[in-house]
């Protein structure tokens, strides 16, 4: 069920990046910004920025980014663009996480809004075992849920697959999903942040 997930996620998002979308509906509105300066609790699940193709080269290994789909120039000015809407709507950004997989952690750097945390639970679980899948989930939500209350905005920036998982929703590249968790702890939904 999760690889059905993920392959859907893949063709919505190529659908997405095709489609051409006019200004209004690419722009966040002021609403959403207003949200997000105001509101405790909230974190952003960013997917990374433009990093062409899908999944990762056979021979792909942790901390070397000559053998991982890696950010493309549009994508590195893409995450540059994320943080400079993010400074200019004065988001206030409490702490940024990050995957280990280098188009994120390259993502986060180049978004420039604050010391870069890399956490294993943000790693891609695209092609991950389903028993740590879950295990990173749980931790994700676990994340989530202890910045319940907090001032501030968690920014997480990972991958499309994870996030389907949390939340259903398949981003496109440099797309934000803004939750929070509930007082139950739930994971809800509060926006979306469209790619710049």
């Amino acid at each position: 069920m999760r690889f059905l997930r993920h392959v859907v996620g893949l063709l919505v998002a190529t659908a997405m990046t095709v489609a051409v979308l006019p200004p209004a509906a690419q722009a966040a509105d002021d609403g959403l910004w207003q949200t997000l300066r105001s509101q405790d609790g909230l974190v952003v699940l960013y997917r990374h920025a433009i990093a062409p193709g899908g999944g990762d080269p056979a021979d792909f290994r942790l901390g070397d980014c000559s053998t991982q789909r890696n950010l493309s120039a549009e994508g590195r000015q893409q995450a540059r663009d994320i943080g400079r809407e993010l400074r200019r709507n004065r988001v206030p950004v409490d702490e940024v996480r990050s995957s280990r997989w280098c188009r994120a952690q390259d993502t986060a750097r180049l978004m420039d809004v604050g010391r870069v945390r890399a956490t294993p639970a943000l790693d891609s679980v695209f092609t991950a075992p389903a028993s740590r899948a879950a295990r990173q989930e749980r931790q994700t939500r676990q994340l989530i849920r202890a910045h319940r209350g907090q001032e501030g905005v968690l920014l997480l920036v990972g991958h499309q697959a994870n996030i389907i998982d949390l939340t259903g929703i398949a981003p496109a590249s440099g797309e934000g999903v803004v939750v929070r968790a509930d007082r139950k702890g739930r994971i809800r939904v509060v926006d979306r942040i469209p790619p710049p």
